[in-house]
């Protein structure tokens, strides 16, 4: 019998009314993955959006500045090591805190010191220290997330997933005004290394919900992990440490990547994956320097983009929290697909009026709305995707599938703007978000037929 990770979440009439599932809002488990989201979203901005605002000012290059997409490659490699946080037992911090809850102190911890170090750097001068520092960022923060995310899938049971998929995603948005909106307020009036040293400061917000959250169970042992000791234990040859570290690289290593190959169409679901969120990735990329090569100033820009844009995306959020709870997973992210690809006509609109505020809020509300809904949906499905047994480990790879195919397509945003007007730029990210609507057909597709073989045997 094999090993089966949640199953996927059903339309059907047993759906919940509207009411029942906005109650599910006030579980203290929900409530709870808030600020965890608030924790995880706060990191992105400051080696991201933020960021390019700094270098824009220093005067980098949009090359340059496009090719910094590169320097949260740890957030898409972050699979490398989610094996040793999943299982690795820290010194100290795990007997006083536990598995989960030690890790996410320590990635914290480390967390405020690489936000320090970034915010001394001086990019005019010594662009290299500064990217060398925004990698530590994205490092310390993907490994936060590696823990976040494992915590959040194992704490919530399934009937409470979307919710918890769309309070990250409330959260994470409230991270990304703190390090957007409120890293530029400070940036006007003291300067970028108050900014940066606030933003650390924030931090702390993550590490008292830690503290204040519950441990979740460890789960048991998986099938495959008994039938690996069983092996071992006919083979006494192989005793001692050399079983102990044959049996746990088995476990944290191959057995999660094994259990992942066995559903049908992994390999278009990876792909999938990786590419559902192009089109928004090159489009944002460019944004705040797209902002400023309009005229907006920076407080303009914090005021409407991350200020104004963070009640959309709060909207958004709940509202795919809600659509996944009434349509189900792959419904919600078709909504959510085309609604984030036709979103990008907002920018097209933007270039063509320049210099108007009340356009440029426009275009905000329209691409965050659509955003959030589409990315609720999206953190729904990847938490559907993953075995309780190697939570982090498979949403760690899952999740960095998505943001590599983000960062590698990202990563030539600067080099096609240059040689693109905006308008042109704008209407060529709305391609990117095809290949994945096309590859969720094919999936939904799949997902009924395999609902209709499954009809005979109930």
């Amino acid at each position: 019998m094999t090993e089966t990770s949640r199953p996927e979440r059903r339309p059907s009439s047993r759906h919940p009314s509207w009411l029942q599932a906005l109650a599910v809002y006030r579980d203290p488990r929900v409530l709870a993955i808030l600020f965890l989201g608030f924790s995880e979203g706060l990191p992105l901005a400051l080696t991201g959006a933020t960021l390019n605002v700094w270098l824009t000012e220093e005067g980098v290059s949009r090359t340059s500045i496009g090719l910094f997409a590169l320097v949260t490659m740890p957030y898409a490699l972050k699979f490398l090591w989610a094996p040793l946080i999943d299982r690795l037992r820290l010194p100290v911090m795990t007997r006083l805190f536990g598995r989960r809850r030690g890790w996410a102190l320590t990635a914290q911890a480390a967390l405020v010191a690489a936000l320090l170090a970034l915010g001394s750097t001086n990019p005019g001068a010594d662009l290299w220290w500064t990217a060398l520092c925004a990698v530590l960022v994205a490092f310390c923060s993907a490994s936060q997330d590696i823990v976040v995310d494992a915590y959040r899938v194992e704490v919530l049971e399934e009937s409470r997933q979307a919710a918890g998929s769309a309070v990250l995603v409330l959260g994470y948005r409230f991270g990304l005004m703190a390090a957007g909106a409120g890293a530029l307020y400070i940036a006007q009036f003291h300067g970028w290394r108050a900014a940066y040293e606030a933003m650390a400061a924030l931090v702390l917000v993550g590490m008292v919900t830690i503290l204040l959250s519950p441990e979740p169970k460890s789960p048991p042992p998986s099938a495959r992990e008994r039938r690996i000791a069983e092996w071992l234990e006919a083979r006494p040859h192989l005793s001692g440490r050399r079983a102990v570290a044959v049996a746990w690289i088995y476990g944290a290593v191959v057995a999660p990547f094994l259990q992942f190959m066995e559903r049908r169409g992994w390999m278009v679901i990876l792909a999938f994956i990786a590419s559902y969120k192009l089109g928004e990735v090159l489009a944002g990329q460019m944004s705040s320097t797209f902002y400023i090569d309009l005229g907006f100033t920076k407080a303009e820009i914090a005021t409407v983009s991350k200020l104004f844009g963070l009640w959309a995306t709060i909207a958004g959020g709940l509202l795919g929290g809600l659509l996944v709870g009434r349509v189900g997973v792959l419904r919600g992210l078709m909504i959510g697909g085309v609604l984030q690809m036709v979103s990008n006509l907002g920018y097209v609109a933007l270039a063509w009026t320049g210099n108007d505020v009340s356009m440029l809020a426009a275009t905000v509300a329209t691409d965050n709305i659509c955003g959030g809904i589409a990315t609720a949906a999206f953190v729904a499905y990847l938490s559907s995707l993953c075995n309780a047994a190697y939570t982090a480990t498979q949403y760690a790879l899952l999740s960095s599938l998505y943001k590599l195919g983000g960062d590698l397509f990202g990563a030539s945003s600067g080099w096609l703007a240059e040689r693109m007007d905006w308008t042109g730029f704008f209407l060529l990210s709305m391609a990117g978000a095809l290949p994945a609507l096309a590859l969720l057909v094919w999936l939904t597709g799949l997902h009924r037929r395999e609902q209709a073989a499954a009809v005979p045997a109930q």
